[in-house]
């Protein structure tokens, strides 16, 4: 295990097991670096046919840590984010991406599962976005392709608003392939990325690219990690990252837009 993510090959199954538990799975930059080593290390495995990633504990993750955020922000952190190296690999994996999802999945957590081929939620599942809310903007292209996905209102509502979309909403929406008790949800993730393994490699590769606007994928990443980098050093995110800290609500009203 490196730094709160396990990762086991099997069967031709990688899978990518947050371990963080007692932070709700909060992402450090070690973890996303550790998952970003497993992606590419599946690009250049032949015997890695599928990409299965999974939780430990109540929650899929509660997204980013927060304190890395406020550290960035506060520039007491100079370090490059290993989450946007991260997200450029989910936009360029070629390997099937399955995911097996229960309790919250926050931020990265929501985003991430649109660039999953299978997705499975257990019926505690609760999807959140809430970038605005931190004095952010979405990334991993989910500025497109949730919209895309689930249409303009419902996704502005989950982004600016942070609106939570349960399990049975994001079945409904398209988000998800099935919802099931979170006592089975390894287990039909699994089952799944299994069948994938029978498949035909080189067939599921052109499926996948054909189904996926690379390009355009990639460039609105880059659009998007271009204004999230710079909203970080604003006075509405250090706002938003003081308040958290301090358990209160944000107060973005005396503060120009920018």
């Amino acid at each position: 295990m490196t730094e709160h993510v396990k990762t086991e090959v099997a069967a031709g199954i990688m899978t990518l097991t947050l371990a963080r538990a007692d932070k709700k799975n909060a992402l450090s930059n070690a973890m996303y670096s550790a998952m970003s080593d497993g992606l590419e290390r599946a690009e250049q495995d032949p015997a890695i046919r599928v990409v299965l990633f999974q939780g430990d504990g109540d929650s899929f993750t509660s997204g980013n840590d927060l304190a890395d955020f406020s550290a960035q922000a506060s520039g007491k952190d100079a370090r490059e984010s290993q989450a946007f190296r991260f997200i450029n690999n989910l936009g360029n994996a070629t390997r099937p991406l399955v995911a097996a999802v229960q309790g919250n999945a926050v931020g990265v957590g929501t985003t991430m599962l649109l660039h999953c081929d299978l997705v499975f939620l257990a019926d505690s599942a609760r999807l959140m976005t809430p970038f605005v809310n931190l004095a952010l903007v979405p990334e991993a292209a989910s500025s497109w392709l949730l919209p895309a996905r689930i249409g303009h209102v419902r996704a502005y509502a989950m982004f600016a608003l942070g609106q939570p979309l349960d399990a049975a909403g994001a079945l409904a929406c398209g988000l998800a392939n099935a919802v099931v008790p979170a006592a089975e949800l390894r287990a039909r993730a699994r089952e799944a990325a299994e069948a994938l393994t029978k498949q035909p490699a080189g067939s599921l590769s052109h499926t996948k690219a054909l189904m996926r606007d690379m390009e355009g994928i990639a460039a609105q990443m880059s659009r998007e990690s271009a204004l999230f980098r710079e909203r970080l050093q604003t006075a509405e995110a250090r706002e938003a990252f003081a308040a958290f800290a301090e358990r209160r609500k944000p107060d973005f009203s005396k503060l120009t837009a920018g």
